[in-house]
């Protein structure tokens, strides 16, 4: 496994994390989320990633019960969580103070632990000063309840605003962002938040890096029985990537890829992986995983990323040409 830091802190996080989002508490049920996590941990992954949305807590609940069991020493782990979606009452939503701080106690809680060590707003609140958020974050820092904040698709010019009060004012502000980027969507990272790097020290924890699995080339031909896709759950998720006007084309840039994967003797989603963490910025890339042979199968991206020779990368941005400069 390889560690690198997160953003301008001394934070050592794996390369590659154990993400939640739409496996813990629908296709992963307790025991299941105790193998996994086990799995990752014994291959170097220290990065369990949840959020208060997924499965309304009950993916917190799973992965806090699978670490307690498993009895890791607190400090051989980051664990984190989100707030912005906790239920329908308007005091449930959003940034405010009451609704970060209730989301934290929650989080702690399910989680089983005594702290945070990140702790995400899971998206921008039109509703909420981002002074109002900032202050709460530093306060929650300043009480041991977080270790550090962050955000998750934010906009650059809004981190830009957090980092200016927190600087301001003399406050801890948000060191790293979670955004979706993949071979399929790469404008965010690699053009919105490029000024950010070197100005602010924005880390990056980035999620979907197999686009919610049309990466791994298995909706080619069709969705299989038994994969997310054909769940009603996901009938969303379905027609946002695969029903919407670029389905066919994104479909056709997969196919392109998987014979470039085969030419270098991984898989697509292992091509898909390892091109992600190639990029220098990434601190983290989270992976999600229903089944203990497709964890295996994605952590050997580790091994594929030494592969992609500036021939295979300019192969590669052919087919999915990057953002323009």
């Amino acid at each position: 496994m390889e560690y690198r830091r997160l953003g301008q802190s001394g934070l050592k996080i794996s390369v590659l994390g154990l993400g939640s989002w739409v496996t813990f508490g629908k296709q992963v049920d307790q025991r299941l989320a105790r193998n996994l996590i086990a799995r990752a941990y014994d291959s170097g992954v220290n990065f369990f990633d949840n959020a208060e949305a997924y499965e309304a807590g009950e993916s917190e609940r799973l992965m806090g019960d699978a670490l307690k069991k498993l009895g890791y020493s607190r400090d051989s782990f980051i664990v984190s969580s989100k707030v912005f979606w906790g239920g329908e009452r308007p005091t449930q939503l959003g940034l405010s103070r009451k609704h970060v701080v209730d989301c934290c106690h929650a989080a702690l809680r399910r989680l089983q632990v005594d702290y945070l060590d990140l702790y995400y707003c899971h998206r921008p609140d039109p509703d909420t000063p981002v002074a109002e958020t900032v202050w709460t974050m530093n306060t929650l820092i300043q009480q041991g309840k977080i270790l550090y904040w962050g955000t998750s698709e934010w906009p650059a010019e809004r981190i830009m605003e957090a980092h200016r009060f927190a600087l301001d004012h003399r406050l801890i502000g948000p060191l790293m962002e979670q955004p979706e980027y993949s071979l399929l969507k790469r404008q965010r990272v690699e053009q919105e938040y490029a000024p950010l790097y070197e100005a602010l020290g924005l880390g990056l924890t980035t999620f979907s890096p197999l686009a919610s699995g049309i990466l791994t080339g298995k909706y080619a031909t069709g969705i299989p029985s038994g994969s997310r896709f054909s769940l009603p759950e996901y009938q969303w998720l379905r027609d946002l990537l695969l029903n919407s006007d670029d389905g066919p084309d994104k479909l056709e840039r997969v196919g392109q890829l998987t014979e470039v994967a085969k030419s270098m003797e991984l898989t697509t989603a292992q091509l898909a992986l390892a091109w992600v963490i190639a990029n220098p910025r990434v601190n983290c890339a989270l992976i999600g995983s229903s089944r203990q042979e497709q964890l295996d199968s994605n952590i050997k991206a580790l091994t594929a990323m030494k592969l992609l020779t500036p021939e295979r990368t300019r192969q590669i941005d052919a087919i999915c040409p990057p953002p323009p400069a």
